[in-house]
């Protein structure tokens, strides 16, 4: 088979202006993208980036990104990207309330890293569907958020979008320089504590995705969301847990690695032993679940377990600590010891109740799937 070429006009920045006719081949190998799926994309990308500052100390591959300015603390940089119809659906989230959970979802990252949260900037790209009063509506719930978590709005970028609305926020904070966590920090005997509860949101938007085709095939029903505020506000109204990093402060903890529950315990978990080089084993028992998600879970014919594990958006902290440590945690309100860091050969595995052992896998959310 014939190979075409066509030429390519490159620039080289020497004494002069210099222009070198290379020959490129128009028939290039095509990878899908969701055959790598997000994180395997940006590492894909992002492999021949370098950091070439010496106020970069932490880049690519963690919660936030850690820039060391000067002073006695770190600088933390993190931004998300929410985009309508992908990450959340107008049919059932109420503009406030997205604007409430994008300040959260970035806000989450810094605490991740054992730091605190200082300001935000906001960029959307909106169409015409959306008027000036849909869009105050937006900005009071990014204005509640800043309001608790005492962070202030400082910039951000307003553009068009011929569909839907896109909003991307960047969170900055700070953190003491010996009171930063990463994710690559665990150790073989760490323990390995999990916040809150696991699997709520998950279930809330299982409730919201039910009623909404069950209007889209009868329009005009009431929706029924079976008084289920708990599992409904995680999903449209989740918290990041400014309070544990409060609680650490207190009690003099310094976990040994973190990262924030937003693709699901697994696909965390899997996180932290990437960047550590360790394996882990859960015990099942040890994996904090709310009653209401357990009852939702079996109604949905689904196991509570596996939405725990696999469900996402619950914006908890997965960190892990040295068995020394052991009792600064075990009396702190609201933290669940839920297994161990092991060798990396061992592997990823999970302890059922039933007695048996598992292989954990990931299947946290996708973007790309």
């Amino acid at each position: 088979m014939a190979v075409f070429y066509r030429p390519r006009r490159l620039l080289y920045p020497t004494e002069g202006l210099m222009y070198l006719w290379a020959m490129e081949d128009t028939t290039p190998q095509r990878t899908e993208v969701g055959k790598l799926g997000e994180f395997g994309l940006i590492d894909r990308l992002t492999a021949p980036f370098h950091p070439s500052q010496s106020s970069t100390i932490k880049g690519i591959g963690d919660d936030a990104a850690v820039l060391d300015t000067g002073g006695d603390r770190l600088t933390l940089v993190s931004t998300d990207m929410l985009v309508e119809g992908i990450h959340f659906d107008l049919m059932y989230t109420p503009l406030k309330h997205l604007g409430y959970k994008a300040v959260v979802v970035n806000l989450s990252d810094i605490y991740a890293m054992n730091g605190t949260p200082a300001q935000i900037t906001v960029s959307m790209a909106i169409s015409n569907r959306f008027s000036v009063e849909a869009l105050e509506e937006l900005y009071e719930g990014i204005r509640l958020a800043c309001e608790y978590y005492e962070v202030d709005l400082v910039g951000g970028d307003t553009t068009s979008s011929n569909k839907g609305l896109i909003l991307s926020i960047t969170a900055l904070g700070t953190v003491e320089k010996d009171k930063v966590v990463y994710r690559s920090g665990a150790k073989v005997g760490d323990l390995i504590c999990i916040t809150g509860d696991l699997g709520a949101a998950y279930l809330g938007l299982q409730i919201l995705e039910r009623e909404k085709q069950l209007y889209m095939d009868q329009p005009g029903i009431q929706p029924d969301l079976e008084d289920q505020q708990y599992l409904i506000g995680r999903q449209l109204k989740p918290e990041a847990r400014k309070d544990m990093i409060a609680a650490f402060a207190h009690n003099g903890l310094k976990p040994t690695s973190m990262i924030d529950i937003s693709d699901g315990l697994a696909s965390e978990l899997f996180h932290i032993g990437k960047q550590s080089g360790v394996g882990a084993y859960l015990e099942e028992s040890g994996i904090p679940i709310h009653p209401d998600a357990k009852m939702m879970a079996l109604k949905f014919q689904l196991d509570p377990t596996t939405c725990a594990l696999s469900g996402g958006e619950d914006y908890e902290l997965l960190f892990t600590i040295d068995p020394a440590d052991v009792d600064r945690v075990r009396f702190l309100p609201d933290i669940y010891i839920a297994g161990e860091i092991v060798p990396a050969s061992d592997g990823f595995t999970l302890h059922t109740t039933g007695g048996k052992r598992h292989p954990l896998t990931a299947q946290g959310w996708n973007h790309f799937g």
